[in-house]
């Protein structure tokens, strides 16, 4: 029997924003539960590690994390080594046999039972170490949660899972099928966070595009989509400043959505836009419901109705099959939209996918190279459209201190997404972490601006 007697805490969030999610609601229910966080994992009893498993660089890192951490059961306070997460939902089988250093494997639908399962384990009644399910809980407005994002801003999770099934994706899997949030619950938590000095809101989830097709009722008409409108103009007043769409697939985006992004004086002239390619080819094989035209029929409609939008997309280089007739699509088509943001992607193969039994894999060096070009054509599509941002001004979210020297500001503008975009470094004038001013653009970096604050 272990006893905590501190019930000190330390908590390492790997993966992505909504991974992170999932760690803030742990985080909240152990800290109303007593538990006490500290940042020096040698001083605490209970150790959590929310793993990330989606691609193969996320699995080495978790697995060293929680091996890393493992020590402290020797060499500190530890009692408890919890490994939850994604990683454990997908290899708790393996793991429990390859790593007895962990004493509790948690699921992706699970983790809201953390402090329970600590107790019994504390009592010593567990009678298993692995607590895995098909995943079918989402976190609510009444859960505990503890916002360990800077101050002014936050992440909402809209849903959860994804009923998509793309051939390269083991996120179905991992997180289960698509749960969203009623409208009310997304309200209230938003409420609450604004009220709590939030800022700026962004909106995640699996499929945003997704979001309240599995309400009972549910009917889309050509060119509406309900729920999707009827959340973001209720999430309108909530009093965010700002409120951010994320992972918006193309096929389902709607004209009335646009309208509302054009009109909202709240909702940032700006949409993460995943297409993964462009070569219909791939496409199919990729299973995406998209093609080729609809991706830039949508992208013209959302720059006529919303002029000077910024758009993020993703890509896959070197999916099986792709000849360099498609590698050439993909080219021509990162030229012509011209994204302000594109994150390029490595294929690789993952078990349990159905992309894994597709033959005509591509060798990796080509990968590698065509990688290669894709970051050359986009890094100076980035700097050209930067380059349009000279003497304007804009308004932006001050974060505080540049990350090399406290002699400057940065923070970011409406186009430019915490963690994975470029920043706006303040050389000129002063204002508080969390504070919204105005900037006059005078220099641009490779994907910095550079600007003083008008007065």
């Amino acid at each position: 029997m272990q006893t905590f007697e501190s019930k000190s805490l330390y908590f390492s969030s790997l993966g992505c924003s909504k991974n992170l999610v999932d760690s803030q609601v742990m985080l909240g229910h152990l800290n109303l539960d007593g538990f006490s966080i500290t940042q020096k994992p040698e001083d605490a009893e209970v150790i959590i590690v929310n793993t990330c498993s989606f691609v193969e660089a996320a699995k080495v890192e978790s697995i060293e994390t929680v091996l890393e951490l493992a020590d402290y059961k020797e060499n500190g306070n530890c009692k408890a080594l919890v490994m939850s997460g994604c990683m454990a939902q997908r290899y708790f089988h393996d793991l429990e046999k390859e790593m007895p250093e962990v004493d509790m494997f948690i699921g992706t639908g699970e983790y809201h039972k953390i402090v329970p399962l600590l107790k019994a384990f504390e009592e010593g009644k567990l009678e298993k170490k692995s607590f895995v399910e098909i995943p079918k809980y989402i976190h609510t407005e009444f859960d505990p949660r503890m916002n360990t994002s800077p101050g002014y801003m936050a992440w909402l999770k809209i849903s959860e899972g994804c009923n998509r099934n793309c051939t390269f994706c083991i996120i179905p899997t991992l997180r289960g099928k698509l749960r969203s949030r009623s409208v009310e619950s997304l309200v209230e938590e938003g409420t609450k966070l604004v009220e709590s000095g939030v800022k700026e809101l962004n909106l995640i989830s699996q499929d945003f595009s997704d979001y309240g097709s599995d309400f009972a009722g549910f009917e889309k008409t050509e060119g509406k989509n309900p729920e999707i409108y009827n959340m973001l103009k209720s999430l309108e007043g909530t009093g965010a400043d700002w409120i951010r769409v994320f992972y918006f697939y193309p096929d389902d985006l709607t004209e009335d959505v646009m309208d509302l992004m054009a009109s909202s004086d709240k909702i940032c002239k700006y949409l993460d836009m995943p297409i993964q390619h462009f070569s219909n080819k791939v496409l199919k094989r990729m299973n995406r419901r998209v093609t080729e035209d609809i991706i830039h029929q949508k992208v013209k409609t959302l720059r006529e109705k919303i002029p000077g939008i910024v758009l993020r997309t993703s890509v896959i280089v070197g999916f099986p099959g792709e000849t360099e007739e498609d590698f050439e699509a993909l080219l021509k088509g990162v030229r012509e939209l011209k994204f302000n943001h594109l994150g390029v992607f490595k294929y690789s193969d993952e078990e349990g996918t159905p992309a894994l039994r597709l033959k005509d894999k591509v060798p990796e060096e080509v990968i590698q190279e065509r990688f290669e070009k894709v970051y050359e054509v986009q890094k100076e599509i980035a700097e050209e459209l930067n380059s349009q941002f000279i003497g304007k001004t804009v308004d932006v979210l001050v974060e505080g201190a540049h990350e090399e020297t406290d002699l400057l500001l940065q923070g970011r503008h409406q186009g430019q997404a915490p963690d994975i975009d470029g920043k706006v470094i303040i050389n000129d004038g002063w204002a508080h972490p969390g504070e919204i001013v105005k900037v006059e653009i005078t220099e641009v970096h490779e994907y910095d601006l550079v600007g003083k604050i008008l007065k």
